[in-house]
């Protein structure tokens, strides 16, 4: 079934983080280095798009919880998996190995789950190749004394897309979810190199979704923009979804999910974090406490796709599906309107 006929049916479920379940398994650097980068000349450990190839059993294992949990769409483990962002470590030139490798890993999850009872009960699951917001941006510069200047051009941001995006597709993803985004110019880069990629590829373009970052309670991204602003700067990569993840928790995500419920011709996603981090940085919000705020979400006509970001886990996805299984999803609008 394409997503697009799902979504008109019911609320479809994207999963939680990855990064939070990493952490669970207490993994050494020897495990993220593996055979293979053994004598690498940098410490490796906290590259998590690494263990798409020195760990697939992991990556997998977690995709497998979270398809349990209930989840319609699994998110590739690719949030820096782009020569800009492999950088830190030395390693740009395993960008377009990365995106394979993780794309790989979520599609043997699938592939696995598919086989269980419960999966051919289910008879559908989509992959997602997440493009994360990189670690340079082109909106602000990251000297105070030189606002003019930045670290990245716009070409060669859009370049390093475009091989995460190549990737992506040649790894067999059903959707380019561009998320976190913090910086539209940035996310205009990512639609750009989609664009030029499948143009140049000759290959059919898969859909679009789109995912931005409100900072904090100013209502706008990092870069300045309201909501609307964000909005308007993206649709016309005509995305399949606009949403909300991170930042924020669901309780101060709610009024900016509620307004773009009513800006957006597409359809909506959200997918907050578990509550706002603690002193320690961890996340205290419980699944129960994450699913409620959701299906107030869900009753209130608001979304289309719901999950889970920092500090979500299986537990929290298990109790998103739950709450919003019997509730009629957003309808999607024929013509946007304006605030």
């Amino acid at each position: 079934m394409l997503i697009e006929d799902a979504l008109k049916k019911r609320i479809l479920v994207i999963d939680g983080a990855m990064g939070t379940m990493i952490q669970r398994y207490k993994l050494s650097e020897g495990d993220f280095r593996g055979e293979r980068f053994k004598e690498w000349h940098l410490d490796v450990k906290g590259n998590n798009d690494l263990l798409s190839i020195t760990r697939p059993d992991i990556i997998e294992e977690i995709h497998l919880q979270y398809l349990h949990a209930g989840a319609d769409i699994l998110e590739t483990n690719t949030f820096s998996s782009t020569s800009i962002a492999q950088a830190d470590y030395d390693m740009s030139g395993l960008a377009y190995e990365l995106n394979v490798a993780a794309a790989t890993c979520a599609r043997n999850a699938v592939n696995t789950y598919l086989q269980t009872p419960e999966g051919k009960s289910k008879g559908q699951v989509y992959v997602a190749g997440a493009i994360g917001p990189l670690n340079k941006t082109l909106s602000l510069s990251p000297d105070v004394n030189n606002p003019g200047y930045r670290a990245v051009s716009f070409d060669e941001v859009a370049a390093a897309y475009e091989e995460q995006i190549r990737g992506l597709a040649d790894g067999g993803v059903d959707l380019l979810l561009i998320e976190t985004i913090f910086d539209t110019l940035n996310c205009k880069a990512a639609i750009y190199a989609i664009k030029n990629f499948y143009q140049k590829d000759g290959r059919k373009e898969l859909p679009i979704m789109i995912s931005g970052t409100i900072t904090d309670a100013s209502g706008r991204t990092l870069s300045g923009q309201t909501l609307e602003a964000f909005y308007i700067s993206v649709s016309h990569a005509n995305p399949l979804s606009v949403g909300l993840n991170c930042a924020l928790g669901a309780a101060e995500m709610r009024p900016y999910v509620q307004e773009l419920s009513q800006i957006a011709a597409c359809y909506t996603s959200a997918y907050p974090n578990a509550g706002l981090p603690n002193a320690m940085g961890e996340y205290d919000e419980t699944p129960h406490e994450t699913a409620h705020f959701l299906e107030h979400w869900a009753a209130g006509g608001f979304v289309n796709i719901v999950g889970g970001c920092c500090g979500t886990t299986p537990d929290h996805i298990k109790h998103i599906a739950d709450v919003v299984r019997e509730i009629q999803p957003r309808k999607k609008p024929e013509v946007a309107t304006t605030l």
